[in-house]
């Protein structure tokens, strides 16, 4: 097949880039929704934990799966099909008579969620062959993550306050619908040449690893740390992590290739994107319901609110692709970590919430550090791995950000429930979103360097020796 022109290829970023914003659109605008549809639907906190975890955690758990259905099957064929059930997921969303029904549904819009976006960046890196090409490729995937965050709480706040949370879940039916067709028409197929068979053990291992471990720091606050429900939770997320590190190694086409954490730029990009999105999920959670129910904004003024932050990531997230392109990963990853830091030292020490010019300052630098992470994990991620596996090698990296979230939704969803008022849970909130900025800085700092890349190396070329 003839190399794609580079119009082409960009007309394929354009279009897989729509499937980032259709995902990325509907979490921002859901946690805008999120205390209309608590009042609507009588939900307590963990319910409103279950309606951003109960998508993520499926996501997470089908990410690699998807990735290998899509090595095997065809990149196209699969996002197609991703496209297809979360526009089916977000109309029935819309239609959700209860709070079960809107988790249920959810999860619905996960498992099609979970064909998108891992997928297209599987495309991506098979038609973006050059190095430098596929980084800036991805500062602009990043930049639309960023164009999400603006977008998102401005979109969302107006479509709650003017026609009721279920309007949110419209905004997916034409945006998919045009991805559909566009794709079709566009997205050319591939396949890896040698496909990973299904490993059915593994993933239900990670099924149980991620549910059992989000369901206890979930109803911790309600059960208490010593409850036989709690400790059964985490004994059972213990034994299938095990169950994980002992099976996997023993498959030829395992579902986790455990191969991959021998290189330290993988590892590295790994724990930094669970760290950098626990930030980002505890962010997004603990504001909403500090503008909206502590400090009793509307729907709109919370998005106005947070619309710093969403810009600064808009602005760095291809500044970022710019920078690894130029000069690696190390620097964007070291100014990430720091900016992340600093905004949740600031909120603390000078007691952000007090002051509107001290809050806007934090989610400057939040948004700033967010928006400079995305594109030296994903390149990170891809670039060091056989093009053949690449699906697999962005599954593992969009599960890792999917987990993340997760987590900072349910540790600070758990602070806030757990705590007496909201006073000392953003106060505890925010050092824990200190602590995820401190190990992007460190993590990031020590897996970007020239013995890191030496890891890369030796272990993209043990991996293509066994392979062939």
């Amino acid at each position: 097949m003839a190399e794609p022109t580079y119009r082409r290829r960009l007309l394929v970023l354009a279009i897989c880039c729509m499937s980032l914003l259709i995902v990325s659109l509907d979490t921002t605008v859901l946690n805008v929704a999120l205390p209309s549809i608590r009042r609507e639907l009588n939900a307590s906190v963990s319910g409103m934990q279950w309606t951003i975890d109960a998508y993520t955690l499926v996501l997470a758990a089908l990410l690699m799966l998807s990735g290998s259905m899509a090595d095997r099957y065809g990149r196209r064929r699969v996002f197609q099909l991703g496209l297809v059930v979360f526009t089916i997921g977000s109309v029935l969303c819309s239609l959700a008579p209860s709070l079960g029904w809107l988790v249920a549904f959810r999860m619905v819009q996960a498992v099609g969620g979970s064909m998108l976006n891992p997928v297209a960046m599987s495309i991506i890196t098979n038609v973006f062959t050059d190095p430098k090409e596929r980084a800036r490729a991805i500062g602009m995937w990043g930049g639309v993550a960023g164009l999400s965050m603006a977008a998102g709480p401005l979109v969302g706040g107006l479509l709650v306050d003017t026609l009721g949370w279920r309007s949110i879940f419209w905004l997916n039916l034409p945006l998919g619908a045009a991805a559909l067709l566009l794709t079709a028409l566009y997205v050319p197929e591939s396949k890896a040449p040698t496909p990973r068979r299904i490993d059915p053990v593994g993933q239900l291992l990670v099924i149980v690893l991620l549910g059992s471990l989000t369901f206890g720091i979930i109803e911790v606050p309600s059960t208490g740390w010593l409850s036989p429900l709690i400790l059964g939770c985490f004994a059972l997320a213990a034994c299938a992590l095990a169950g994980l590190l002992l099976y996997e190694p023993r498959r030829v086409d395992p579902l986790i290739d455990l191969r991959f954490f021998r290189s330290a730029p993988f590892s590295g990009a790994t724990v930094v994107a669970v760290a950098a999105f626990a930030a980002l999920g505890g962010f997004l959670f603990l504001n909403t319901l500090y503008l909206q129910e502590a400090r009793g904004l509307s729907a709109l003024n919370a998005g106005l609110y947070t619309l710093p932050m969403a810009g600064m990531t808009l602005v760095a997230a291809p500044l970022s692709g710019r920078l690894v392109a130029a000069r690696g990963p190390r620097l964007p990853l070291v100014l990430a970590g720091l900016a992340m830091a600093a905004s949740g030292v600031l909120a603390v020490a000078f007691d952000a919430a007090t002051s509107d010019p001290l809050l806007i300052t934090v989610y400057v630098l939040f948004g700033g550090g967010f928006g400079l992470v995305n594109a030296p994990i994903t390149n990170t991620a891809v670039s060091g791995m056989p093009i053949a596996q690449a699906g697999v090698a962005a599954g593992i990296t969009s599960t890792s950000r999917q987990v993340g979230q997760s987590l900072g939704v349910a540790v600070i969803g758990s602070v806030i429930a757990a705590s007496a008022g909201f006073a000392a849970a953003g106060r505890t909130s925010w050092w824990i979103i200190t602590g995820c900025g401190v190990a992007v800085l460190v993590i990031g700092a020590a897996t970007s360097g020239p013995w890191a890349a030496g890891t890369a190396e030796r272990t993209a070329a043990r991996m293509a020796a066994v392979r062939t």
